[in-house]
């Protein structure tokens, strides 16, 4: 992780509007240091949250060959928020570059668990072209009120995967925990893990497992977002009414003779001093905002950014009320979300069908459910932001019987396996030729009866 570690730590940055950029020190005229903070839209965040949406939501299938299968693990991820708390993995594995799923086993218990990592937590082990096939999960836990650093790894030893746990105090020795133990076979044959990526070519370290920001390429613009949002708002104070008084007016006798200054309550520094000055004993100044401008400078702040990060120059967009356009605003014209949509897509899915199979293997394995090996795991993926899906499913319905069968529907838009979905046809219309028809009054003539 080393030669990533400082990218990675500069992205979170990023992600949480922090550093130098939005925390600085400055002076004034008179040389008084003072500090500053810049307001943030915090626009890699919402890239990410974006991208997390778009790909992944409660509409996601997942099918197996076996219906049986496809059920159980519905019922699985529903019940442990598969989806819900997955976008916020796939948000920070956007953000950071990866992220992991891993399967975590209380066998006395009799539950199983999908954890989730971040970047900062992924340590691989073993890779080539085709992934990550061995990894390690770093974390923090808690034990009888002291916190220890914990180290689990899934490699593969004897054709099968193991999950090695060792923990450390904070003096970095190794201890025993009660009830952990410290090499599990689960006997499982692929990976108990699936690490996820962004479908982006890693440029910052050449040959690394580690994936690649979605806003690597984007720092710039987010730092023209902000200065932009920034602005606005400082806008708004440095344009408030100034009132500038006559010296005189600053100072009155009390009784006894002494000078006494005019208070001017909260709002003083608005009200401003005029020194040796008897003419227009009160002026007032107040200036002219230039939010618009600022504001087309934000619109295009926002559309860089969506460029570089792959939803495309209108994604992002200031609308006349002041708010952003929505993704379905923007689907119709925007080819380069469709295609960055399919790209990162067509990469997750191998994280989770991988992720799938393990979880079904443990499941058979460790929890005594009676399934049967799932064949091949497929993702039916929630389009419906950036394409018409109800057109789609509408024209598909009018073409049942015609060029598809109400099966093939089924399968289709419900993710049912075959011999489901033909059972689940209610009132399946069978199409016949009208040659198999025969007119019911009409009586067969023997083959010797004489033609008419």
């Amino acid at each position: 992780i080393e030669p990533m570690e400082s990218y990675i730590e500069e992205w979170y940055s990023w992600l949480k509007a922090t550093g130098d950029f939005y925390d600085y020190k400055s002076k004034d005229s008179a040389g008084r240091v003072y500090q500053v903070h810049r307001l943030s839209m915090h626009p890699a965040q919402r890239g990410c949250n974006e991208w997390a949406s778009l790909i992944l939501n409660e509409d996601t299938v997942i099918n197996c060959e076996q219906q049986e299968c496809t059920d159980w693990l519905a019922d699985f991820f529903g019940r442990k928020s598969f989806f819900a708390l997955g976008q916020g993995l796939i948000a920070r594995a956007f953000a950071l570059g990866t992220g992991a799923w891993a399967v975590w086993l209380d066998v006395d218990a009799g539950v199983m668990q999908v954890r989730r990592y971040d970047a900062r937590m992924v340590l691989p082990l073993s890779w080539d072209d085709d992934g990550v096939s061995e990894c390690a999960f770093v974390t923090q836990v808690s034990h009888k009120g002291k916190a220890l650093d914990q180290v689990q790894m899934h490699v593969m030893e004897g054709g099968t995967y193991h999950i090695k746990t060792a923990i450390f105090d904070d003096a970095g020795k190794q201890v025993s925990v009660e009830g952990v133990e410290e090499d599990f076979d689960t006997r499982c044959p692929t990976p108990t893990f699936a690490v996820v990526r962004p479908a982006i070519d890693n440029t910052c370290v050449d040959l690394s497992p580690y994936g690649q920001s979605v806003y690597a390429d984007a720092i710039d613009a987010i730092k023209a977002c902000d200065l932009s949002y920034d602005a606005i708002f400082s806008e708004v104070d440095l344009s408030k009414m100034r009132i500038f008084l006559s010296d005189m007016m600053f100072e009155v006798e009390d009784r006894g003779g002494k000078p006494t200054a005019i208070p001017f309550g909260k709002d003083d520094c608005t009200v401003y001093r005029r020194v040796q000055s008897t003419e227009d004993m009160i002026q007032i100044f107040a200036p002219q905002m230039r939010t618009e401008t600022q504001k087309a400078a934000l619109r295009t702040s926002l559309q860089s950014l969506g460029d570089l990060c792959g939803f495309g120059s209108q994604y992002f967009d200031v609308d006349k009320s002041g708010g952003l356009k929505t993704a379905t605003e923007v689907s119709s014209d925007n080819s380069m979300l469709m295609r960055n949509v399919k790209k990162h897509e067509n990469l997750l899915e191998g994280a989770i069908a991988q992720l799938g199979h393990a979880v079904l293997h443990c499941a058979r394995e460790f929890l005594a459910v009676p399934l049967p090996e799932e064949g091949e795991i497929t993702v039916q993926w929630d389009d419906s932001i950036i394409t018409d899906t109800a057109t789609e499913k509408a024209q598909d319905l009018a073409e049942v019987n015609v060029t598809m069968q109400p099966w093939e529907y089924r399968v289709k838009w419900y993710g049912e396996d075959e011999a489901t979905a033909k059972a689940n046809v209610p009132g399946q219309r069978v199409t016949a030729s009208p040659f198999d028809f025969q007119d019911e009054t009409s009586e067969e003539l023997p083959e010797d009866a004489p033609e008419e």
